[in-house]
């Protein structure tokens, strides 16, 4: 209970401001100082209160949550204030700051950068920790979802107050300006009572199968799924058709890496389903599932999203951030997320009956929602590797004016790099390598830019190039016609990570294509076919025979004699 207490603290400290505080690099080191100062005088606290309680004191005069408010704290909800542990100024600052994920202006507010190079939305994660404290729980929804809902203002049974929640509105209804502040959000509709809903609360084990729930009306929601990614998912995609293209996975830039405060979006029109939110949902999701299955005493949340954001958790390294996307696939298969969806939008219906999105839907069209909006989520971001753009890793500007490529393209080239020979397992050695490379393209081989169209590092991320739009300097006289991915290291006597191969071999491919980007017959060809060129090592192209799309029609150009440093890269 000193875990969950810790957190409902942090959560009452978020709406807390504290004037003239000193501003923190918006880094997710950060977020966790600020848990491990308040555990260092959790002794001092009592460990029955809970989140609610210490909303309750700190946000009496914000919007609710209904969704929220009743799959979490109405449930727990206690009438004791709870006086919280004071941070320093610049951590109770900080935490202010990434209390609430919002977008606006093409600015995206409320997110950190984690050790891994990503951008991570805070309240998704936090939502997650809370969902996981109180357990996986199940919560059976009520089958006659038109029924009219209760009038205003009455509580849950057992429950001395009403409490607001944490987020200020729905993602569909947001405030667009860059300031998101209780203020702006219009009232929606007040708490409810579990016995109005016909809803109950259960253990997991009456969750249906994913074979049952696949074609069948959703009986119950997972509430750890519906706060953390559901809702979002469902109700972004009822905005329509016309937002689809801005609606998942949009990436963006921080202002300085060495000391992070402003994140602007790539796309300015971005929907509130960012890369960095949906990595906040998934680490919230696995982070919340991981707690709800561990036994008391549950590990220190500061000593939890170390290992997360570090090594792994457990010691396991692939349970770390850097893997979410995998993790995040094995927990919600697609039959069982879209019942998700589908439960949270029927649940939305009830507890906000004024809802504009979902005022006359029928089930049959909140099933078409969810089936859409999980089928996006999981082919175009869960299926696609996470790719670091280029100011991520501190790209020069390009030198010159890049040339188009005329998409889509028939050709994959595999390369490796041969230097930086050991492969890079970290964003930090990753990031370096890079910028190592790009500086020989550019100042030793004279080319605009680094040759590639993309690198895969041994840490589980893909990092931009040239990218899917321009002509790169990777396979001299076949530039035009295929994109050059290399991998970083040295494969003549070794493979790469695991990892790595997949992205190359399934993952970038496969989006490619489903973006138009890539032919759906593409051929898969080692640089040593095109250019006479040991590249990309004998053990790695051994390999490449052996995949699909591999044209061994074309046979390996013998490899001249060459220095160490000439073969860092050909074009």
């Amino acid at each position: 209970m000193v875990v969950q207490g810790i957190l409902w603290i942090l959560y009452g400290l978020l709406l807390q401001p504290e004037p003239g505080t000193a501003t923190l690099p918006l880094r997710m080191d950060s977020v966790i100082q600020a848990l491990a100062e308040l555990e260092q005088k959790a002794p001092a606290t009592e460990a029955g209160h809970t989140a609610s309680a210490w909303l309750l004191s700190a946000l009496d005069s914000c919007a609710h949550n209904p969704l929220h408010h009743f799959l979490l704290e109405g449930q727990s909800l206690k009438t004791t204030k709870l006086d919280p542990p004071s941070l320093s100024p610049e951590l109770q600052g900080l935490i202010v700051e990434v209390a609430r994920h919002g977008v606006g202006d093409g600015k995206e507010c409320g997110v950190v950068l984690a050790s891994d190079g990503s951008t991570v939305a805070v309240e998704p994660l936090l939502a997650g920790l809370e969902a996981g404290l109180q357990g996986n729980r199940v919560v059976n929804l009520p089958l006659d979802s038109t029924a009219t809902p209760p009038d205003a203002g009455v509580n849950f049974p057992d429950i001395g107050a009403t409490v607001p929640d944490v987020r200020a509105t729905s993602p569909g209804l947001r405030d667009t300006s860059s300031d998101i502040t209780c203020a702006d959000v219009g009232a929606v509709s007040p708490n409810v009572r579990a016995t109005d809903l016909d809803v109950q609360v259960t253990s997991p084990d009456v969750q249906a199968s994913s074979a049952d729930t696949q074609a069948k009306f959703p009986t119950t929601v997972d509430s750890l799924l519906v706060v953390t990614l559901a809702r979002d998912l469902g109700l972004n995609f009822l905005q329509g058709p016309q937002t689809w293209s801005h609606s998942l996975g949009t990436e963006g830039c921080w202002d300085q890496l060495s000391f992070p405060r402003t994140f602007t979006l790539l796309d300015p029109e971005a929907s509130t389903l960012t890369t960095a939110f949906l990595n906040g949902a998934l680490d919230g999701a696995l982070l919340g599932d991981y707690l709800s299955r561990s036994p008391e005493p549950r590990p220190p949340l500061s000593r939890l999203l170390s290992q997360y954001y570090g090594a792994g958790v457990a010691g396991d390294p692939g349970f770390r951030s850097n893997f979410r996307r995998q993790n995040g696939a094995a927990l919600t298969p697609t039959p069982i997320l879209t019942q998700q969806v589908w439960g949270a939008l029927i649940l939305l219906q009830r507890l906000e009956p004024a809802h504009p999105q979902l005022q006359g839907m029928s089930q049959e069209q909140l099933a078409q929602v969810a089936t859409h909006a999980t089928k996006e989520f999981t082919e175009a971001f869960l299926g696609c590797p996470a790719i670091h753009p280029r100011c991520r890793w501190g790209a020069a500007p390009y030198q010159g004016r890049p040339t188009p490529l005329q998409l889509p393209l028939g050709f994959l080239y595999v390369h490796h790099t041969y230097v930086p020979a050991p492969p890079c397992t970290d964003f930090e050695r990753c990031a370096a390598d890079m910028r190592s490379m790009q500086r020989f393209h550019q100042h030793t081989r004279g080319w605009d830019d680094i040759g590639y169209s993309f690198v895969v590092g041994s840490d589980g991320y893909v990092y931009e190039g040239r990218g899917w739009h321009w002509v790169g300097a990777h396979t001299l006289g076949h530039n035009f016609r295929g994109f050059g991915v290399a991998l970083i290291g040295n494969y003549t006597a070794e493979l790469p990570a695991e990892a790595a191969l997949r992205a190359v071999r399934d993952e970038l491919p496969r989006c490619a294509v489903r973006a138009g980007l890539l032919r759906p017959g593409y051929a898969l060809l080692g640089h040593r076919q095109l250019v006479r060129t040991d590249c990309p090592g004998d053990a790695l192209f051994n390999l490449l025979r052996t995949w699909p799309h591999f044209d061994k029609n074309v046979k390996p150009r013998t490899a001249r004699r060459a220095s160490r440093r000439s073969r860092r890269a050909s074009r």
